[in-house]
């Protein structure tokens, strides 16, 4: 699969997403259906369906997605602070970003998509079918929802990473550390603290103390590859795919359910707008995925 090559995060820069619409443009297909129950009548027979899933999820949980107009903290898109450089010229800054980001997720909770998901996935697994959440989300709300098989391929906001000595773990502490306490506000009018390098989160490791960061996939970073063959083994073996509130223009995950429906298996999106892959899909479910979700995925009552 192409997912194997191309393993950077970031956005569909104009010539490969000029050659992706070229390429999905030469395999005309149909407008997709949004007839629930042929979709339905697929779902109820698939064994290993993989569901990818993006900001627009966390979006319907109130979780801001810094992406599009308004899309800012402070006066930085979050562009121009989840990068190696800005954490390496501003790690104060960049920290402020996102403890904010790791409060504002203690205020918020799984919505009826999240947990639609994590009940199929239990439901499913009963009857010896399997469900993977493929997520670019960071903030484990689908964890959160109870959902156990996912593939976190951006990482977490509560996982931090030593830059010293490479150890990682998670981090729910809060704040996280105490010279962040109170910080972080995204008023554009709010100055930064500038807090000593020496006061930011440090690792507890023995004899280390090296400063961490958040392990999350920074623009320009590659992608695990560990985490990015099982969610290609996974995609390699689906016979359904579910693509859930995501834009579809940040790769490789762009190209996952495009690759899934050029095998010819059935890809159902479910998106508040039309992607630049919408018409590659079989189905197409337009509204929020709180409320499109939930219905897609009920399973029959046991008697």
């Amino acid at each position: 699969m192409i997912v194997s090559r191309l393993t950077v995060r970031g956005i569909i820069k104009s010539q490969l997403y000029a050659s992706l619409r070229k390429d999905w443009n030469s395999h005309t297909m149909a407008r997709p259906s949004s007839d629930l129950a042929a979709f339905r009548e697929i779902f109820l027979k698939a064994s290993n369906i993989a569901i990818i899933t993006g900001a627009g999820v966390s979006a319907e949980s109130g979780v801001p997605t810094f992406r599009g107009a308004g899309g800012y903290w402070r006066k930085w898109q979050a562009q121009e602070l989840a990068t190696p450089e800005a954490f390496s010229r501003n790690p104060s800054r960049v920290w402020e970003f996102y403890h904010y980001r790791r409060e504002v997720m203690v205020t918020k909770n799984p919505n009826p998509a999240h947990l639609a998901i994590a009940e199929c996935e239990e439901q499913l697994g009963r009857q010896g079918r399997k469900v993977t959440v493929i997520t670019q989300n960071i903030d484990e709300l689908h964890r959160r929802a109870g959902s156990k098989n996912i593939l976190e391929i951006h990482g977490s906001l509560f996982k931090t990473r030593c830059i010293s000595c490479g150890h990682e773990a998670s981090n729910y502490n809060s704040p996280i550390c105490a010279a962040l306490e109170g910080k972080g506000a995204p008023d554009p009018d709010t100055l930064d603290v500038q807090i000593p390098v020496q006061d930011l989160p440090r690792c507890n490791q023995a004899g280390c103390s090296g400063l961490l960061r958040p392990a999350v996939v920074w623009f320009g970073e590659a992608l695990d590859s560990d985490i990015l063959s099982q969610a290609e083994k996974v995609l390699d073996g689906c016979d359904l795919c579910l693509v859930v509130g995501t834009s579809s223009v940040v790769y490789p995950a762009a190209m996952f359910a495009p690759q899934v429906a050029a095998r010819g298996v059935p890809v159902a999106e479910f998106n508040m707008e039309n992607t630049p892959a919408t018409m590659r899909f079989r189905f197409h479910f337009h509204g929020p995925c709180g409320t499109t979700l939930p219905p897609a995925l009920s399973l029959p009552k046991q008697h």
